[in-house]
């Protein structure tokens, strides 16, 4: 499978996860719990699957970058995180550096 592949399902399932943690209300609820540490683990395996052909500086700053954006979009919707201006921002820039290693680095495979 493709390393971008496998780095889409630990962006994905670190983003449950990490959607899970807060709802665990510090480990205090069952369920949210034990999705966030299966959620975490298996974003790492899958990360670790992804690192084969993908460099790891790249591969880290894509599941960080898209990660930080995406939980960020899913407090906005679902916890009503506010997001001033300079938030919105800082995750436009995070997303353009994303952009920018996919689409013109040659570190990026």
């Amino acid at each position: 499978m493709n390393g971008y592949v496998w780095l889409g399902g630990a962006i994905l399932a670190e983003v449950i996860a990490t959607t899970m943690l807060k709802a665990s209300d510090g480990f205090t609820k069952l369920t949210p719990s034990l999705i966030t540490v299966a959620g975490y683990a298996f974003a790492f395996w899958c990360l670790s699957h992804s690192m084969k052909t993908v460099p790891v500086g790249v591969g880290y700053a894509i599941w960080s970058g898209v990660g930080i954006v995406l939980i960020t979009g899913i407090a906005w919707i679902w916890f009503k995180q506010t997001l001033d201006l300079p938030a919105m921002l800082g995750m436009g820039l995070i997303l353009a550096g994303v952009l920018v290693i996919n689409l013109f680095s040659k570190a990026s495979g």
